[in-house]
């Protein structure tokens, strides 16, 4: 590794080998070349002065990409296509002048940009599912754990830690369901020509709006799609590019929102993310565990999100068929998201495999809160007992700020339960009244929409996805 110059640290740290061989020199320049076979093959089948001999010379060297040619090449004509197609030349001289023959820069540029997006939104999804997996494991463990809800972080009625684990899925889901159709529409830009008119085809096929329609098909199934945009400049619509990383923005929300779940969780002690023996939380305080990961995935979220409005720049602002103020961008923007994404589905996979739930810190910070949630259910058996409703929830609300004084004034604990004891109004002993201190009684259909959600929603897409779950992440650091 070079250490006298700028790198990324999402190559360094943060995004794996998988998601970084996508967005690799080797991968671009090798799908320029597997264009380019794609393209002399199609017309040869239509009928260009194109032989087998040549086409099977491209064949032989699609893979062996001699760089220091082409980067001797560049530095001559200034043009990074055009160098590669010398240097490609100069590796096949049968097949030389038939080399990207009718087409302009972004047939491989343009063609390679979509081809390797979609890949990559293919991995993103495989990340995506094994999360939603692991999040589903963890659901079904502790879908009947009670544990404190909060409404603007205020305590509030309970629900279980698994029901907490589904809202996280279900943004998830609602991200995959993005995922899904954005794949769905993706196409190529095929061979259009300088402005999209495919004129230069149209020349070489002399007249034949057939051929060169039937052209733009074989191209994009030779390349794996199913066909290209009806209609383009000299560039497939950088609407595109905003497209998907509107997607990735949608994802880097949602583990956002984990993440700062997580990180709540950890300073109430209820939920830590994994903390390895050797792990070090803190320079100068020992004793600390702070969630590094789960602030990771938070920070690259933010990257992400932000990163989202480069493409809507650029998609607004192109000028009629072209201009050149994408390409910088573009080079930077859309792999750095896709980057960044990678990193964060790696971390979030890693946090939900190795949650740690202390059930009994959980209970205790319930337990400390129920008396309050259970003054209804306390009120209705005081009425049942002989009691005036009016008067009894009037004495309720008196004696629970007297109890939350206890707890935040005094810093003892919540003595309600013993204050309503005491208050013959009630006719209910202390006993009678732990009786109703079950966590259980007030979850509502926590455990039931656990179970139903995981069997009616994430069962089936785990099930169309069998193929690639399994996942585990590695971080670097």
């Amino acid at each position: 590794m070079a250490t006298d110059r700028y790198s990324s640290p999402l190559s360094e740290r943060y995004a794996s080998k998988e998601m970084q061989y996508i967005f690799s020199q080797d991968k671009k320049f090798c799908t320029w070349r597997r264009l380019w076979i794609a393209l002399a093959e199609s017309e040869k089948e239509l009928g260009l002065n194109i032989t087998d001999e040549q086409i099977e010379e491209l064949k032989a060297h699609k893979d062996d990409i001699n760089y220091d040619v082409a980067k001797e090449r560049e530095k001559l004509v200034r043009h990074d296509v055009m160098s590669h197609v010398y240097a490609y030349g100069v590796q096949c001289p049968k097949a030389k002048g038939i080399i990207h023959l009718g087409a302009t820069s972004c047939y491989v540029g343009d063609n390679t940009d979509l081809i390797i997006m979609t890949e990559a939104l293919k991995l993103v999804k495989k990340k995506l599912v094994n999360v939603m997996n692991e999040l589903a494991k963890f659901a079904d463990k502790y879908k009947a754990l009670p544990t404190l809800a909060f409404t603007h972080f205020q305590p509030a009625q309970p629900t279980t830690v698994g029901k907490r684990a589904t809202l996280w899925m279900m943004e998830l889901k609602l991200d995959l369901d993005d995922l899904d159709y954005l794949i769905s529409t993706m196409r190529l830009l095929g061979s259009k020509g300088t402005t999209g008119t495919q004129a230069s085809f149209l020349e070489l096929f002399d007249g034949d709006h057939a051929k060169i329609r039937k052209l733009d098909q074989m191209i994009a199934e030779k390349m794996g799609f199913e066909g290209v945009y009806p209609v383009s400049g000299q560039t497939y619509s950088r609407k595109v590019d905003s497209r998907v990383l509107n997607v990735l923005a949608g994802i880097a929300q949602s583990a956002h929102k984990f993440s700062n779940d997580i990180r709540l969780l950890q300073h109430l002690k209820e939920i830590e993310e994994p903390f390895e023996k050797n792990q070090i939380g803190s320079s100068a305080m020992a004793y600390k565990r702070n969630p590094m990961r789960s602030e990771r995935i938070a920070s690259l979220a933010n990257y992400v999100m932000a990163d989202a409005m480069n493409p809507m720049l650029v998609s607004s602002t192109q000028w009629f068929e072209r201009t050149l103020d994408d390409s910088a961008n573009k080079r930077i923007s859309v792999p750095e998201a896709f980057l960044a994404v990678d990193g964060i589905l790696d971390l979030y996979l890693n946090v939900v495999d190795g949650l740690v739930v202390y059930e009994k810190v959980i209970r205790k910070h319930l337990m400390a809160e129920l008396p309050f949630m259970a003054t209804e259910n306390i009120m209705m058996d005081a009425v049942k007992a002989g009691g005036d409703r009016q008067e009894l929830h009037e004495k309720i609300r008196t004696l629970s700020m007297q109890a939350g004084a206890n707890v935040k004034v005094n810093g003892l604990d919540n003595n309600l339960l013993e204050l309503i004891a005491a208050d013959p109004a009630f006719n209910l002993t202390l006993e009678e009244l732990q009786q109703t201190m079950q966590p259980e009684k007030y979850t509502g259909r926590a455990k039931e929409q656990v179970e139903e959600f995981l069997s009616e929603v994430i069962a089936p897409i785990l099930e169309e996805n069998k193929d690639v779950l399994g996942m585990t992440a590695e971080i670097n650091v």
